[in-house]
């Protein structure tokens, strides 16, 4: 008898291949060679995402030593309450995160579509906020370009915000570097939005697949490799709060 036949009910019969689940990819082996080679690539990724934000950081770190008075500045014109209503929105939407990927793990569809909900959502009560504060800033002009206003900065009593921390008048030649300020925080604010808005969009798609029944078969790679995602985008809110709003309010 060949190899390839087997005693089945005393008669011979072929044997069956092992048949691969309908969510493995036919290049791999195993699904735990899918598992890790995804988990690898999504870990890969958040490394050059760790390095791209780093270099902004560093940025900002090097010109506010340089240009200290007018990044104190600047700082007073971020509100404190939108940036720690907005640090609490992204705190929250990590945890029902992590309770969709448990919700994944335990094979709770309703849970699981409740909870990438309520990351939705809270991902655009962030955004809205931002958008506020956006808002803002161009109504003062705050926005670095041909028509940026050092107003604020070199007539402080113009201005609501200067007047409340007890700001003196800069001069011209300070002030125009908190357009350096606005530069940074424009540049990094809007990065990290632009990382709220894709994965606001992937959770929508996610939502409509769940609520078909994916993720909750065995297969959650996705929904794990989508919570570091997002864990990330806001971690590096946790990071970008104190240093736009906190750290250089004093001088």
């Amino acid at each position: 008898m060949s190899d390839s036949t087997a005693i089945v009910n005393g008669a011979p019969a072929e044997t069956h291949e092992h048949v691969h689940p309908p969510y493995q990819r036919h290049h791999f082996e195993s699904m735990g060679q899918q598992v890790d080679a995804t988990s690898f690539a999504m870990w890969l990724f958040l490394l050059t995402e760790v390095m791209f934000f780093g270099g902004l950081f560093t940025a900002y770190l090097i010109y506010r030593n340089w240009y200290y008075p007018a990044f104190v500045a600047g700082s007073h014109q971020l509100s404190i309450l939108w940036g720690t209503l907005n640090t609490a929105v992204l705190i929250t939407s990590s945890f029902t995160m992590a309770m969709g990927v448990w919700c994944a793990e335990m094979r709770r569809k309703g849970a699981l579509v409740l909870c990438l909900t309520l990351t939705f959502l809270l991902g655009l009560v962030f955004l809205g906020i931002k958008t506020i504060e956006y808002g803002e800033k161009i109504e003062k002009r705050h926005v670095p370009g041909f028509h940026y206003s050092v107003k604020s900065f070199v007539d402080p009593q113009s201005d609501e915000a200067a007047k409340s921390y007890g700001d003196k008048p800069m001069p011209l030649d300070m002030a125009r570097h908190t357009e350096v300020y606005f530069s940074l925080y424009f540049a990094m604010t809007g990065m990290h939005a632009l990382h709220m808005i894709i994965g606001i969009a992937i959770l929508a798609y996610m939502i409509v697949r769940a609520r078909a029944g994916a993720y909750t078969t065995g297969h959650i790679t996705f929904v794990e490799n989508f919570g570091l995602y997002w864990h990330f985008v806001d971690i590096i809110w946790i990071f970008l709060f104190p240093l736009l709003y906190l750290i250089s309010r004093h001088g």
